[in-house]
């Protein structure tokens, strides 16, 4: 089953061109607390070591760790998994984007929001004859 989730899902997993490019140039570098494996290999378009991840399960480029992100994105050449990274104590933990569910960010005045938006200077007034 899950084969043919990745067959027919590009956004569960990793996709056919993905595992191929991963079994032919791909060398594991590490993996995260959520079950995301991190690899390198080959040349980008700009001379530099290709790197890229493989999530557990859904898709979300936001459930990176900061160290990894760092990391994927050539910040820094050496990854979380030859070092002892910890987290600032600023860095909040992964939470899922709550777009289009129940745990959406609604300001005050929007449609699906609760409340009345605060009426500002240059409101439009709608024009009425005789007024």
């Amino acid at each position: 089953m899950k084969s043919l989730l990745q067959i027919f899902t590009w956004w569960n997993g990793q996709t056919i061109g993905t595992r191929f490019h991963t079994w032919r140039f791909g060398t594991r570098v590490g993996s995260d607390d959520a079950g995301n494996v991190y690899y390198q290999g080959g040349k980008d378009s700009e001379g530099r070591t290709r790197r890229w991840v493989i999530y557990n399960g859904y898709a979300d480029a936001s459930a990176i760790p900061p160290g990894w992100h760092g990391w994927i994105h050539h910040r820094t050449d050496v990854s979380p998994a030859d070092e002892s990274y910890k987290p600032r104590e600023w860095q909040k933990p992964h939470q899922p984007n709550g777009t289009g569910s129940a745990q959406a960010y609604r300001p005050p005045g929007s449609i699906s929001g609760t409340g009345e938006r605060p009426r500002v200077t240059g409101d439009y007034d709608a024009w009425t004859p005789r007024s």
